[in-house]
């Protein structure tokens, strides 16, 4: 638990600060402050305006309207990350790193150290190796990005904040790719910062590390500010009730059993590839089927190898009893199976494009008559998607890039299901979106089990397996280790499991 610092004079602060794109109302009036030596937390529900607010305090968007006050004083921040020499640093939810260059380069890039106009590497790899062993990151200052992991690539965007020696931190879901352990290593980093005196905003929709670390917690709901509190009084339950605005009592939708004859809809028997060993299970129809383990374990790379991403080495995929290896992920589609990636703003979605070439894109043939796309059934399409799916957006015609999480995480979603798949695998299905858009993704997936379609979830987050999954399948180091069913999917079965203390002899 967290005291509050002595009350004193903000570094930074909003105030009474409203800002719209366009004719578009985002942030109403909004007042915020920051302190020295706290740890002040910001929450929401996906487009609350949290992010347009942190944006809005470190330079990248002009308000409308209210004021920007630093130490006192009003100000207006320079453009484009400019403000980080005023000591204002903000680590985006997006990486931001150059892939192609060495972690040396990108900490210190654009403010390389020089000795007599020759850039000093020596001194440069001293100093960030000082950094990853501060921060717990064991590579070397010489790793190229593109190799690193995404939980490695966002501790070097910490790692940069650090370096830069700032006043004013402000941490976008920071610690949305990160394992528990990550995520402690990373908190000790926050307190010593703390105890330096820097201030700093933590966003994030993990309530339970928000208790944990924070100072003082601004709820926002709507572009609306609800209530600024100590986190001392506050529950995760009564932050996730501020948030949105009702009860959360049903996060996790009624689970309906499986029938007892349902046909086995996918087979795989003794994959193995790259990062995977030997990896056999079944799937029947209208199961959600739960893939659990430690970051590594090689959940992913089953499903990559099933659908085409990756080459199967060993082994064979049969679809309603029909051997279906596939070489691309078009023909796991029109075998009826859809691949709903983690990475949905690299990977998943085309940030830069609308929402209807971003729904139709997957199933595009549906779409294309006499040789030409048919936009008006692409209308219609997404109409019924953005009802379907809850997809709220201030405008239908944004790029997809400047829609919340949640809202991105529902369209991808809808963009798969109009292949209207009989099998669909979802990796990571609530990374990086509030609790209000959980509750609703969660009911999708049951919806869809319903309905007879079978589903698979791959996630590092323990409750909504254990919340979620009819069966659930543990790995370690690229191996199925257990088949868990009814009493026995609970987090201490699990955990022997994928900490390789216990495995079955067939699963």
């Amino acid at each position: 638990m967290q005291k509050s610092p002595k009350k004193e004079t903000a570094i930074l602060a909003a105030e009474r600060v409203s800002k719209s794109f366009g004719s578009v109302p985002v942030l109403f009036s909004v007042s915020f402050d920051i302190r020295p030596g706290e740890v002040h937390s910001l929450i929401g529900e996906n487009g609350a305006g949290k992010s347009t607010l942190i944006k809005t305090l470190s330079g990248f968007h002009k308000p409308t309207s209210g004021r920007i006050l630093l130490d006192g004083t009003e100000v207006k921040l320079p453009p484009n990350g400019e403000a980080e020499h005023l000591g204002i640093v903000l680590i985006h939810q997006e990486l931001n790193l150059a892939e192609q260059m060495t972690v040396e380069e990108n900490v210190f890039l654009g403010r390389e150290l020089r000795r007599g106009g020759v850039l000093s590497r020596v001194e440069m790899r001293q100093k960030v190796r000082g950094y990853l062993d501060a921060v717990g990151l064991d590579i070397s200052p010489a790793s190229r990005i593109s190799d690193l992991s995404i939980a490695e690539k966002q501790m070097v965007e910490i790692v940069k904040a650090i370096s830069r020696d700032a006043r004013v931190l402000i941490m976008d879901e920071p610690t949305a790719v990160l394992t528990e352990a990550e995520t402690e290593i990373f908190f000790r980093q926050v307190r010593r910062l703390k105890e330096q005196g820097v201030a700093i905003v933590f966003v994030s929709h993990k309530l339970g590390e928000v208790k944990e670390i924070s100072d003082r917690v601004t709820i926002l709901r709507d572009g609306q500010w609800i209530a600024t509190q100590d986190a001392d009084q506050l529950t995760p339950d009564a932050m996730a009730q501020m948030m949105v605005g009702r009860e959360l009592s049903d996060l996790y939708p009624p689970m309906n059993e499986v029938d007892f004859d349902a046909d086995t809809i996918l087979e795989v028997k003794g994959l193995s590839g790259k990062g995977i060993r030997d990896v056999s299970f079944k799937l029947r129809q209208g199961e959600i089927l739960g893939f659990s383990g430690l970051i590594g374990a090689g959940r992913t790379a089953v499903f990559e190898a099933v659908c085409g991403l990756i080459p199967i080495e060993n082994g064979e995929v049969f679809v309603a009893g029909q051997s279906a290896n596939f070489g691309s992920v078009a023909k796991a589609r029109d075998a009826g199976i859809a691949y709903l990636t983690k990475d949905r703003k690299s990977k998943g979605l085309l940030m830069q494009q609308r929402m209807r070439p971003n729904l139709t894109l997957f199933a595009l043939n549906q779409f294309v008559k006499r040789l030409r796309l048919d936009k008006a059934a692409e209308e219609v399409a997404l109409k019924r998607a953005i009802r379907r799916f809850d997809i709220r957006a201030r405008d239908p015609s944004i790029n997809v890039g400047d829609m919340s999480g949640g809202n991105q995480q529902k369209l991808l979603l809808a963009k798969v299901m109009e292949a209207e798949p009989r099998i669909v695998v979802i990796d990571e299905p609530t990374r990086g979106i509030d609790v209000g858009t959980k509750q609703q993704v969660y009911h999708f997936i049951a919806a869809l089990a319903a309905e007879g379609v079978s589903v698979v979830v791959i996630s590092s987050e323990m409750p909504e397996i254990i919340g979620l999954c009819h069966r659930v399948i543990v790995m370690r180091e690229g191996r199925v280790m257990g088949s868990l069913t009814g009493d026995h999917i609970n987090e201490a079965e699990i955990v022997r499991y994928a900490a390789g203390l216990k495995q079955e002899e067939a699963a």
